[in-house]
């Protein structure tokens, strides 16, 4: 418990560090303690939900990247990679065609497609013999490049002004983030960490294998849904706010198991604290590397998680 409490306030520092760094910097200055009311109206209803957005999603994708690759036993298990995210952007997709403006309808066909791409990539690679790393990233490449095609598809029944707005979301964009917004994905990365951090310990059995976990007194079958379930329900909530920032939840649990170990009673709910902080920390490079236009921040991400990918794949 001390050396978790330790690992704690170490990552808030980061984080309140990271936010600090974001609220600071932009295209244009804006303090809380102006007097213009421009620069207030920029910081408190722009920049600050926007910062704070960045963290929930950072926080959702690295929290679900650590408990599935706990899960199935694989380091290069991650939402982008084995297509829930996109599975989640393609409910978000037909939400935006089929329903419009109606808000909930977003997260909620999200959530639908985040937890069908889990089961059917969880489907495919899964053998007798158990899981193994090839067929695992290969069946979330298919996964991923069938639904980018139906995402495609789908993008020919919106209008110019629509699909500039809709590809510019995929990429991996906060700038639409509201206060609204902010407390449906806190609420739903609270409650997500919460259930996957009470199985840490079930998963640190599992990743010895599922029959050894069985001898152990682990309900596998229960570990297994409520780790599905709640991943897919933050990743879900994520995609719907953010589009697809990819390579999160592969990045933030490698690192911290290279520096802290591969206790997942630490590295679940601490990658929820790192995963905000590189998110933001992303989002920042975004909003600033070409001031005044902006980059995606899913590109950011990918320029950071590709090489680390590869290096894994490599690896394993």
């Amino acid at each position: 418990m001390k050396r978790a409490a330790k690992i704690a306030v170490i990552l808030l520092v980061v984080l309140a560090a990271a936010i600090a760094a974001a609220l600071s910097f932009g295209a244009e200055w804006a303090s809380p303690f102006s007097a213009n009311a421009g620069e207030k109206a920029i910081f408190f209803d722009i920049r600050l939900p926007r910062v704070l957005l960045g963290a929930c999603v950072g926080a959702s994708l690295a929290v679900a990247g650590a408990a599935l690759q706990a899960l199935l036993r694989n380091p290069l298990a991650e939402p982008y990679l084995l297509g829930v995210s996109n599975g989640a952007a393609l409910g978000t997709m037909l939400a935006f065609v089929v329903f419009g403006n109606y808000i909930l309808a977003r997260p909620l066909l999200a959530f639908a497609g985040a937890a069908a791409a889990s089961v059917v990539v969880y489907s495919l690679a899964r053998t007798r013999a158990g899981m193994n790393v090839e067929r695992l990233v290969l069946s979330g490449v298919i996964v991923t490049t069938f639904l980018s095609s139906v995402i495609i598809m789908l993008t020919t029944l919106l209008d110019a002004a629509r699909l500039r707005s809709f590809t510019f979301w995929l990429l991996g964009d906060l700038s639409q983030a509201t206060w609204s917004g902010v407390y449906l994905r806190f609420g739903a990365m609270i409650a997500a960490t919460l259930v996957l951090a009470s199985q840490s310990r079930a998963l640190n059995l599992m990743m010895l294998g599922e029959r050894d976990a069985v001898d152990f007194g682990v309900e596998t079958g229960r570990v297994r849904l409520l780790v599905f379930g709640a991943s897919s329900l933050v990743v879900g909530a994520a995609v719907a706010a953010s589009g697809s920032v990819g390579y999160v939840g592969l990045i933030v649990p490698h690192l911290l198991r290279l520096a802290f170990g591969s206790d997942n009673r630490i590295v679940v709910p601490m990658s929820a604290i790192a995963g905000a902080a590189f998110v933001v920390l992303a989002d920042l490079a975004a909003r600033v590397a070409i001031a005044p236009r902006e980059l995606p921040v899913g590109a950011v991400t990918a320029l950071l998680g590709a090489p680390l990918f590869i290096y894994l794949l490599r690896k394993n």
